[in-house]
């Protein structure tokens, strides 16, 4: 793992599978969301105060996913993201979900782009500075 990559664990459930007890393909989303809300978190924002303090969300504007192996029910997985830019009013994060003891095994990667947004008029609004230079560290 990369030094500026974040890693948050995943176990799946029955309800992220389909009949075969693989991981639904539209959960990898999830996943990944849950993931990056995580890293925020762990950079010292949370989204409700954002909204409170600040006045904006973020909204995914895009997703490029590739599937390339089958989750499973029960297993631990691991969920990376990695920021690979961030500009004025924007972001966007390199993101795998991976399998294996040392998460070696990538079994769905995706390039995420994030739109900060004011919460009322759903407008492009500048991340807050304090944030921005968090989050670039």
């Amino acid at each position: 793992m990369a030094a500026n990559e974040f890693l948050w664990p995943i176990r799946v459930y029955y309800e992220d599978t389909d009949s075969g007890g693989v991981v639904y393909y539209a959960n990898y989303l999830k996943f990944m969301e849950r993931a990056r809300t995580e890293w925020l978190r762990s950079k010292g924002f949370e989204q409700d105060a954002l909204i409170a303090s600040d006045k904006i969300i973020f909204a995914v504007k895009s997703v490029q996913v590739d599937y390339l192996k089958p989750g499973r029910f029960n297993q631990q997985l691991f969920v990376s993201v990695k920021l690979r830019t961030a500009g004025k009013a924007s972001m966007e994060f390199e993101q795998k979900v991976l399998f294996g003891n040392e998460h070696k095994e990538e079994l769905c990667t995706g390039i995420v782009k994030i739109a900060c947004l004011d919460a009322e008029t759903f407008r492009p609004k500048a991340i807050p500075q304090v944030m921005f230079r968090e989050i670039n560290r």
